[in-house]
């Protein structure tokens, strides 16, 4: 328990050993306590700690002596008056004296802040385990200058790291002057909102923030370009989707599911075929708690094919309004269980698409183009390759609107020898289902069946609400359907992690809901009323015959 009767800093064993500070130049004892009270915030048990404008050290005494009495470390950046003068030089040494009393490890960058935190930038991508602890933000007073310093040190501080910013009431300036450090800070905090607790009272002198962001650093070095570039370069993921009303709440969990797998930064493009006020709100609120995560709502131009066959060709016209050059499009009935990074680095070596075969049918569903055929549900596409053949993909598809499978088939015909097959696991279809059957074609993708017991992205396949004949069909069991139809999907693992996942979203209440339960109820009724039709109709036709 350290010893508050008596100022650590003057506590001396002989004048050699004595801590040298200016006694007129204390601006630091009075944190003491409060900075006390942050100590039990560091997750470290060996912290690193950043300072800006340490002066005489005063401040990296103390937490090179408390917070670091169990072992870290201390770096301290501080132009000293680029050594150009008597007092910077006296401060230089002064600091180097008291820090090394400390018995700790430390550094002392004689720099202005910019440098000297680009050369930590360069100096942490290298580092196992990057990143500091602590940061002290006391440097320049001009506002300009103390939002560059937090946007420079935010990029240093790891995921729970404390950052303190001085000087936020600093009584020689007007508070709203660009020479003053409080516009600065204040900057800083709207740009990073939902980035960081803060653990000040808005009356203490300083603002202490701590970090609930995962690191970025967000800079390379041109001799250390390599694995990771797009990361470092800020360069994030494009995921779209396309979705109306009745598949919002779908989407949800697979937004949802995006984020909380993923680390990066995802931009959500989602291509809106009817959504109401209401479900943007919610779709939205899906990405609120992910700073890395943006949705962007677009709409198709008329007349296109989704005009003419219907919502699921939107994929295919999707592809010239989105405003990027790579897209990982899902389904929206997909629940994503592993960080999508993998994927979207994944090489397409040249093709247009990447994708994984289908399941249900690994070689086609015959015809004469027998031979490999994908799944539509997930597609890593190069836009820019795709936009090259646009003209020819969309008259196959004009041709192919009647076509069994629709918007696959089309895909399939048109990238016949044009697509990049993917790990199933990144589209696990039919699981506790049709994937377990056995078929002379299902034998030829032995391997990915393999892969999908351990699923990175579960896709839904099936219905939402199986047909009379498929529930009551012994032959057909467990019969496929979606987990959240009326019937539920009793043979599907992923059925109660796809409804935890809805537990997250703005629809976390339909589960228990009356609503859902008369929704249950009113298709089961028109289930049973569809098939009702059908056997009168089968009858009715015999007696005809008859």
């Amino acid at each position: 328990m350290a010893d508050t009767s008596v100022s650590f800093w003057d506590k001396t064993l002989s004048d050699d050993k004595a801590y040298q500070f200016t006694p007129t130049q204390d601006w630091f004892s009075f944190n003491v306590d409060a900075w006390r009270g942050l100590f039990p915030r560091v997750r470290s048990t060996e912290p690193r700690v950043l300072e800006i404008g340490s002066w005489e050290g005063r401040s990296a005494v103390f937490l090179l002596t408390e917070l670091c009495a169990q072992g870290g470390e201390a770096v301290c950046i501080d132009h000293f008056d680029l050594m150009k003068s008597a007092a910077g030089q006296e401060r230089y040494s002064k600091i180097t004296h008291n820090l090394s009393l400390t018995g700790k490890p430390f550094r002392v960058l004689d720099e202005f802040s910019f440098p000297a935190l680009m050369t930590l930038l360069g100096e942490e991508m290298d580092n196992p385990n990057p990143g500091y602890d602590w940061i002290y933000v006391d440097g320049s007073h001009e506002a300009d200058d103390t939002f560059l310093d937090g946007e420079l040190v935010w990029r240093l501080a790891k995921k729970g790291a404390v950052v303190i910013f001085d000087d936020y009431h600093w009584d020689k300036e007007p508070s709203d002057s660009i020479h003053h450090p409080k516009r600065g800070i204040d900057a800083f905090m709207t740009l990073h909102r939902g980035e960081f607790d803060v653990l000040s009272r808005p009356e203490q002198y300083q603002v202490v923030l701590q970090k609930t962001s995962e690191m970025r650093i967000g800079f390379l070095l041109k001799e250390k370009v390599g694995h990771g570039l797009d990361r470092a370069l800020g360069y994030g993921m494009h995921v779209a989707l396309t979705v109306d009303s009745t598949y919002a709440m779908a989407a949800a969990v697979a937004i949802r599911s995006c984020v909380s797998m993923t680390k990066d930064r995802i931009t959500f493009y989602i291509i809106d075929l009817g959504l109401s006020p209401t479900d943007r709100q919610k779709l939205e609120q899906c990405t609120e708690s992910a700073n890395d995560a943006t949705i962007v709502f677009l709409t198709l131009p008329s007349g296109g094919l989704t005009a003419k066959g219907g919502k699921t060709w939107a994929k295919i016209d999707m592809i010239p309004v989105l405003p990027i050059e790579r897209v990982l499009y899902l389904d929206a009935d997909v629940l994503v269980r592993a960080d999508l990074r993998s994927l979207w680095d994944i090489d397409l070596a040249g093709k247009p698409l990447g994708a994984a075969r289908d399941v249900g049918y690994p070689m086609g569903h015959g015809g004469p183009q027998r031979g490999p055929y994908f799944n539509a549900g997930v597609l890593l596409m190069d836009l820019a390759q795709v936009r090259g053949r646009m003209g020819a993909l969309s008259a196959t598809a004009e041709s192919s609107l009647s076509d069994k499978y629709a918007d696959q088939d089309a895909l399939n015909t048109h990238f016949r020898d044009a697509w990049l097959p993917l790990p199933m696991k990144w589209n696990a279809q039919g699981l506790g289902t049709y994937a377990e059957l056995p078929s002379a074609d299902r034998a030829l993708i032995e391997s990915g069946l393999l892969e999908m017991k351990d699923a990175a992205i579960v896709h839904f396949t099936g219905p939402v609400n199986p047909a009379l004949e498929h529930i009551l069909n012994p032959y057909l069991q467990p019969y496929i359907a979606k987990s959240w139809g009326y019937a539920g999907a009793p043979g599907h693992p992923y059925t109660s992690e796809w409804w935890t996942v809805l537990d997250e979203t703005p629809w976390s209440d339909w589960r228990h809901s009356d609503e859902y339960k008369a929704y249950c109820a009113s298709e089961r009724d028109k289930v049973i009323e569809s098939a009702r039709h059908r056997f009168l109709e089968k009858v009715n036709g015999a007696v005809d015959m008859a």
